[in-house]
């Protein structure tokens, strides 16, 4: 699957970084599903996520298909090794749907944080607050 610029794997800290931009819907979050399957199934070695919001101005998004892909994200990753998923968002939709995320996740490898705060975010993910601010 072919990645967009607001889409950035780090190999050598196992770190991809997705920055959406503009309109958060069922393409975009299908894409990055896309994307993390692909990476998945390229190599057996975990790796954590990092999902910058701050950019996107809109959602069109529902909690039935925000709990379908939650469910779906669970099942694929069963008997994986533990991976965090930081999420910073700011916009109190795309807060919600997040939670809901890591509410779903909860009992599964996939390890969901939300946070307003990107040096939080760093913190959690072991690595530095410029890493994440940088742009690709």
């Amino acid at each position: 699957m072919k990645r967009s610029p607001e889409i950035e794997f780090r190999q050598g800290i196992r770190l991809l970084i997705y920055r959406p931009r503009g309109l958060i819907n069922k393409a975009a979050v299908k894409k990055i599903i896309g994307v993390i399957e692909d990476l998945e199934a390229e190599t057996p070695e975990p790796f954590n996520r990092f999902f910058d919001t701050s950019e996107a101005d809109k959602v069109e998004l529902n909690f039935r298909y925000v709990i379908h892909v939650s469910l779906h994200r669970r099942r694929s990753h069963k008997g994986r090794a533990p991976v965090k998923s930081a999420i910073l968002a700011t916009d109190s939709t795309l807060v919600h749907y997040a939670r809901l995320l890591a509410l779903l996740t909860r009992a599964s490898s996939i390890k969901v944080r939300v946070f307003q705060d990107c040096k939080e975010a760093a913190k959690w993910l072991g690595v530095t607050i410029e890493l994440l601010a940088e742009e690709p």
